[in-house]
Protein backbone atom coordinates (compact mmCIF):
# COMPACT_ATOMS: atom_id res chain seq x y z
CA UNK A 1 0.00 0.00 0.00
CA UNK A 2 0.92 3.59 -0.64
CA UNK A 3 1.95 5.65 2.11
CA UNK A 4 0.51 9.22 2.93
CA UNK A 5 2.94 11.83 4.35
CA UNK A 6 2.65 14.93 5.98
CA UNK A 7 5.04 17.54 6.24
CA UNK A 8 5.21 20.90 8.78
CA UNK A 9 7.42 23.49 7.72
CA UNK A 10 7.64 21.89 3.85
CA UNK A 11 9.03 24.67 1.95
CA UNK A 12 13.01 25.14 2.94
CA UNK A 13 15.97 23.58 4.37
CA UNK A 14 14.99 20.60 6.29
CA UNK A 15 11.51 20.22 5.57
CA UNK A 16 12.30 20.61 1.92
CA UNK A 17 14.22 17.94 1.67
CA UNK A 18 12.65 15.20 3.93
CA UNK A 19 9.71 15.76 1.43
CA UNK A 20 11.63 15.09 -1.39
CA UNK A 21 13.81 11.97 0.25
CA UNK A 22 10.40 10.78 1.17
CA UNK A 23 8.32 11.57 -2.26
CA UNK A 24 12.16 9.49 -3.84
CA UNK A 25 10.96 6.48 -1.77
CA UNK A 26 7.30 6.19 -3.42
CA UNK A 27 5.40 8.29 -0.56
CA UNK A 28 2.98 10.90 -1.30
CA UNK A 29 3.95 13.76 0.26
CA UNK A 30 1.92 16.65 1.52
CA UNK A 31 4.46 19.70 1.18
CA UNK A 32 2.66 22.28 3.63
CA UNK A 33 3.55 25.96 4.25
CA UNK A 34 2.18 28.50 6.43
CA UNK A 35 3.07 31.03 3.16
CA UNK A 36 1.08 29.71 0.27
CA UNK A 37 3.41 31.33 -2.52
CA UNK A 38 6.65 30.02 -0.97
CA UNK A 39 5.01 26.44 -0.59
CA UNK A 40 3.25 26.54 -3.78
CA UNK A 41 6.75 27.20 -5.42
CA UNK A 42 8.88 24.58 -3.39
CA UNK A 43 6.31 21.90 -4.53
CA UNK A 44 6.44 22.81 -7.99
CA UNK A 45 9.92 22.24 -8.10
CA UNK A 46 9.82 18.73 -6.54
CA UNK A 47 6.70 17.82 -8.87
CA UNK A 48 9.14 19.34 -11.83
CA UNK A 49 11.35 16.46 -11.03
CA UNK A 50 8.46 13.94 -11.29
CA UNK A 51 8.11 13.40 -7.55
CA UNK A 52 4.80 12.52 -5.83
CA UNK A 53 4.23 15.75 -3.99
CA UNK A 54 0.88 18.23 -3.35
CA UNK A 55 0.92 21.53 -1.27
CA UNK A 56 -1.31 22.49 1.17
CA UNK A 57 -1.37 25.94 3.73
CA UNK A 58 -0.73 25.24 7.13
CA UNK A 59 -0.36 27.17 10.27
CA UNK A 60 0.23 24.78 13.36
CA UNK A 61 -1.07 27.27 15.24
CA UNK A 62 -4.35 27.63 14.08
CA UNK A 63 -7.04 25.41 14.93
CA UNK A 64 -8.55 26.38 11.68
CA UNK A 65 -5.75 26.05 9.64
CA UNK A 66 -5.42 22.20 11.02
CA UNK A 67 -8.89 21.38 10.69
CA UNK A 68 -8.91 22.19 6.85
CA UNK A 69 -5.81 20.19 6.56
CA UNK A 70 -7.42 17.76 8.06
CA UNK A 71 -10.60 17.23 5.79
CA UNK A 72 -8.63 17.73 2.69
CA UNK A 73 -6.98 14.29 3.79
CA UNK A 74 -10.02 12.89 4.56
CA UNK A 75 -11.83 13.68 1.67
CA UNK A 76 -8.36 12.79 -0.65
CA UNK A 77 -6.93 10.19 0.76
CA UNK A 78 -9.04 8.85 3.59
CA UNK A 79 -5.86 8.26 5.69
CA UNK A 80 -2.49 9.51 7.13
CA UNK A 81 0.36 7.34 7.32
CA UNK A 82 3.52 9.75 8.27
CA UNK A 83 3.77 13.02 10.18
CA UNK A 84 7.00 14.58 10.53
CA UNK A 85 6.89 17.51 12.78
CA UNK A 86 9.47 20.00 11.54
CA UNK A 87 7.72 23.43 11.14
CA UNK A 88 9.61 25.55 14.29
CA UNK A 89 11.13 28.52 15.27
CA UNK A 90 14.19 30.25 16.77
CA UNK A 91 14.07 33.69 18.35
CA UNK A 92 15.63 34.34 21.22
CA UNK A 93 18.62 36.27 19.09
CA UNK A 94 15.81 37.93 17.18
CA UNK A 95 13.78 39.23 19.99
CA UNK A 96 16.29 39.64 22.37
CA UNK A 97 19.01 41.19 20.38
CA UNK A 98 21.88 39.40 22.15
CA UNK A 99 24.19 36.99 20.47
CA UNK A 100 23.81 34.25 23.35
CA UNK A 101 20.55 35.34 25.00
CA UNK A 102 20.58 34.89 28.65
CA UNK A 103 17.64 33.36 30.74
CA UNK A 104 18.50 36.42 32.95
CA UNK A 105 16.96 38.48 30.43
CA UNK A 106 14.40 36.33 28.24
CA UNK A 107 11.81 38.35 27.45
CA UNK A 108 8.39 36.19 28.55
CA UNK A 109 6.76 36.54 24.82
CA UNK A 110 9.66 35.47 23.30
CA UNK A 111 8.99 32.00 25.76
CA UNK A 112 5.63 31.92 24.45
CA UNK A 113 5.62 32.75 20.72
CA UNK A 114 8.32 30.09 21.00
CA UNK A 115 6.55 27.25 22.77
CA UNK A 116 3.21 27.69 20.71
CA UNK A 117 5.05 27.04 17.45
CA UNK A 118 7.67 24.08 18.82
CA UNK A 119 5.24 22.44 21.43
CA UNK A 120 1.88 23.48 21.03
CA UNK A 121 2.26 23.18 17.37
CA UNK A 122 2.94 19.61 17.65
CA UNK A 123 0.28 18.27 20.12
CA UNK A 124 -2.82 20.44 18.03
CA UNK A 125 -1.28 18.20 15.22
CA UNK A 126 -1.16 14.84 17.13
CA UNK A 127 -4.25 15.62 18.49
CA UNK A 128 -5.58 16.23 15.39
CA UNK A 129 -4.11 13.25 13.21
CA UNK A 130 -3.50 10.48 15.53
CA UNK A 131 -7.10 9.36 15.34
CA UNK A 132 -6.96 9.42 11.85
CA UNK A 133 -3.96 6.82 12.05
CA UNK A 134 -5.48 4.65 14.82
CA UNK A 135 -8.32 3.59 11.81
CA UNK A 136 -5.68 1.89 10.21
CA UNK A 137 -3.63 1.10 13.04
CA UNK A 138 -0.71 2.45 11.40
CA UNK A 139 1.47 5.12 11.82
CA UNK A 140 4.97 6.84 12.11
CA UNK A 141 5.66 10.29 13.44
CA UNK A 142 8.83 12.68 14.09
CA UNK A 143 8.94 15.38 16.29
CA UNK A 144 12.23 17.40 14.95
CA UNK A 145 14.19 18.33 18.27
CA UNK A 146 17.81 19.16 19.22
CA UNK A 147 20.41 18.38 21.11
CA UNK A 148 20.05 21.93 22.38
CA UNK A 149 16.96 20.79 24.51
CA UNK A 150 18.96 18.02 25.92
CA UNK A 151 18.63 17.71 30.07
CA UNK A 152 22.22 15.59 29.92
CA UNK A 153 23.90 18.23 28.98
CA UNK A 154 21.75 21.05 29.26
CA UNK A 155 23.61 24.88 29.31
CA UNK A 156 23.24 28.58 28.79
CA UNK A 157 21.81 30.52 26.00
CA UNK A 158 19.14 30.26 23.59
CA UNK A 159 16.50 29.59 26.78
CA UNK A 160 13.19 29.55 24.87
CA UNK A 161 14.60 27.47 22.03
CA UNK A 162 15.94 25.05 24.64
CA UNK A 163 13.26 24.96 27.16
CA UNK A 164 10.80 24.54 24.28
CA UNK A 165 13.01 21.33 22.97
CA UNK A 166 12.78 19.65 26.38
CA UNK A 167 8.99 20.04 26.65
CA UNK A 168 8.78 18.81 22.97
CA UNK A 169 10.90 15.47 23.75
CA UNK A 170 8.54 14.74 26.90
CA UNK A 171 5.49 15.34 25.17
CA UNK A 172 6.58 12.78 22.32
CA UNK A 173 7.34 10.37 25.38
CA UNK A 174 3.63 11.02 26.72
CA UNK A 175 2.32 10.63 23.26
CA UNK A 176 4.28 7.61 22.67
CA UNK A 177 2.95 5.93 26.08
CA UNK A 178 -0.46 6.73 25.19
CA UNK A 179 -0.22 4.88 22.03
CA UNK A 180 1.64 2.24 22.65
CA UNK A 181 -0.69 -0.90 22.41
CA UNK A 182 -1.24 0.50 18.50
CA UNK A 183 1.80 0.73 15.26
CA UNK A 184 2.23 3.46 15.66
CA UNK A 185 5.71 5.30 16.55
CA UNK A 186 6.37 8.64 17.48
CA UNK A 187 10.29 9.69 18.09
CA UNK A 188 12.15 12.63 18.33
CA UNK A 189 15.34 13.42 16.47
CA UNK A 190 18.50 15.91 16.35
CA UNK A 191 19.41 16.90 13.06
CA UNK A 192 22.56 18.01 14.12
CA UNK A 193 23.83 21.57 13.29
CA UNK A 194 22.81 21.93 9.67
CA UNK A 195 23.57 24.33 7.27
CA UNK A 196 19.89 26.24 7.15
CA UNK A 197 18.33 29.09 7.36
CA UNK A 198 18.25 28.57 11.27
CA UNK A 199 21.63 27.00 11.57
CA UNK A 200 23.23 29.65 9.53
CA UNK A 201 26.47 28.77 6.78
CA UNK A 202 28.92 28.02 9.33
CA UNK A 203 27.18 24.88 9.83
CA UNK A 204 28.67 21.66 10.18
CA UNK A 205 26.31 19.32 8.02
CA UNK A 206 24.53 19.42 5.03
CA UNK A 207 20.63 18.87 5.08
CA UNK A 208 20.98 15.77 3.32
CA UNK A 209 22.62 14.41 6.53
CA UNK A 210 20.07 16.38 8.66
CA UNK A 211 17.01 14.84 7.02
CA UNK A 212 18.59 11.26 7.59
CA UNK A 213 17.12 10.26 10.65
CA UNK A 214 14.03 11.77 9.90
CA UNK A 215 13.68 9.67 6.80
CA UNK A 216 14.68 6.79 8.54
CA UNK A 217 12.14 7.32 11.57
CA UNK A 218 9.33 7.90 9.10
CA UNK A 219 9.74 4.37 7.58
CA UNK A 220 10.42 2.46 10.79
CA UNK A 221 9.70 -1.18 10.40
CA UNK A 222 6.52 -2.17 13.25
CA UNK A 223 9.38 -3.05 16.07
CA UNK A 224 11.13 -0.15 15.62
CA UNK A 225 12.19 2.46 18.42
CA UNK A 226 9.17 4.62 20.35
CA UNK A 227 9.15 7.28 22.28
CA UNK A 228 12.97 7.62 22.18
CA UNK A 229 15.24 10.73 21.37
CA UNK A 230 17.69 9.66 18.20
CA UNK A 231 21.00 11.04 16.36
CA UNK A 232 22.00 9.53 13.32
CA UNK A 233 19.88 6.77 13.92
CA UNK A 234 20.87 5.69 17.08
CA UNK A 235 18.91 6.43 20.69
CA UNK A 236 20.67 9.02 22.75
CA UNK A 237 20.23 10.10 25.99
CA UNK A 238 17.30 12.64 27.07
Amino acid sequence: MKRLAVVTGGNRGLGFEVCRQLAKKGIDVILTSRDVQKGQAAAVELKKASLPVTFHQLDVNSEKSIDELKSFIEKEYGRLDILVNNAGVMIDRKNNGDDYPSVLKADLDTFRETMESNVFGVLRMCQVFIPLMKKNNYGRIVNVSSGMGQLTYMSGGWPAYRVSKTALNSLTAILAFEVKDSNILINSMCPGWVKTDMGGPSATRSVEEGVDTMVYLSTLPDNGPRGKLLRDRQIIAW
